[in-house]
């Protein structure tokens, strides 16, 4: 029911793709672009070629490089881009739709369909810098999401307690963050999940985690949260759903996807320490059966104790 998959890329994504292969001048429009995203793209031409210190003409080149017949056009595309990102559940309500295959059918092709285009939408040289700050041994790793996106990085975290030390989840309220951020500095990797309609908070983190030289991991929808702004790495996922709410789907496989490739990253010292965990786990778990019985073991009542009165 959900319009989530874009007709094509978004512009923020055709940009960190072709990034690395552009020449200097078109680089340096390319992060103009990024660093402002999407505002700097709607600003005027002579703008952002002064922005990027650069022609009007390198600009235009960019624009026609991502396969747009001008730069008007690359405007319209993140004006499109623009109104997607705040698209609410109500609006995303539509009229029923009339296919043969029921509601069970429709979900499997849409989350389907949407996974499959996450996957083939991803650089995984992203992927692959976002797993190798993760299994850093000398990062310290702390993970935050909002009202719903709170369970993914919940999810991240618990696996990374068994694979390696250094791993938080961040919640609690507001001001529990602010104490946390006291500590953050170069040495710590914050991952951020995002999605739209994006939380003012997360993003005011990671503005000022970044300014603590944080390295920032977003994870993301296509039309990108303002987070990715000051983000060092940026993983979207697409949010089609067969209903009116964004699905995480898409975002939970991408994110079996990062575990899998820091379970790579760390080798034989992430199985040492799942075993370590587990032989912990074990001898916890066996504490508690020997305690279980005296414990739920029920209490018979004062009532129950008395000894039977005699008969008058």
């Amino acid at each position: 029911m959900t319009s989530g998959v874009p007709e094509s890329r978004t512009v923020a994504a055709q940009l960190r793709e072709v990034l690395p292969q552009l020449p200097k001048a078109e680089q340096r429009v390319a992060r103009a672009l990024l660093a402002g995203y999407p505002t700097a793209g709607l600003e005027p031409l002579a703008i952002v070629a002064g922005l990027a210190q650069t022609s009007a003409a390198t600009v235009l080149r960019l624009a026609y490089r991502l396969g747009f017949e001008g730069y008007p056009e690359l405007q319209q595309a993140i004006k499109r881009e623009t109104q997607q990102r705040y698209t609410s559940p109500l609006a995303q309500y539509g009229t029923p739709q009339e296919d043969s295959d029921g509601v069970l059918g429709r979900s499997g092709r849409v989350l389907l369909e949407a996974t499959a285009a996450t996957f083939e939408q991803l650089p995984e040289g992203e992927l692959l810098k976002a797993a190798g700050l993760l299994a850093d041994p000398a990062r310290r790793v702390s993970a935050l999401g909002g009202r719903f996106s709170t369970i993914l990085a919940q999810y991240l975290i618990a696996h990374l307690q068994q694979l390696r030390p250094g791993t938080t989840h961040l919640a609690g309220s507001t001001a529990d963050h602010a104490a946390h951020l006291l500590d953050m500095g170069r040495k710590d990797v914050l991952v951020l999940f995002d999605y739209r309609r994006y939380q003012h908070e997360s993003i005011a983190f990671a503005n000022a985690a970044a300014a603590r030289n944080v390295k920032i991991v977003l994870l993301t929808d296509p039309w990108l949260s303002p987070a990715a702004a000051v983000a060092d790495v940026v993983l979207p996922a697409q949010v089609r759903s067969p209903s009116p709410f964004d699905s995480l789907t898409p975002a939970v496989a991408l994110l079996e996807t990062l575990i899998a490739a820091v379970v790579e990253e760390l080798g034989e010292v992430g199985r040492t320490r799942v075993a370590e965990y587990d032989q912990v786990a074990d001898g916890v778990l066996r504490e508690d059966d020997r305690r279980a019985p005296s414990a739920d073991r029920p209490r018979r009542s004062q009532a129950a104790r008395r000894p039977p009165e005699s008969a008058p």
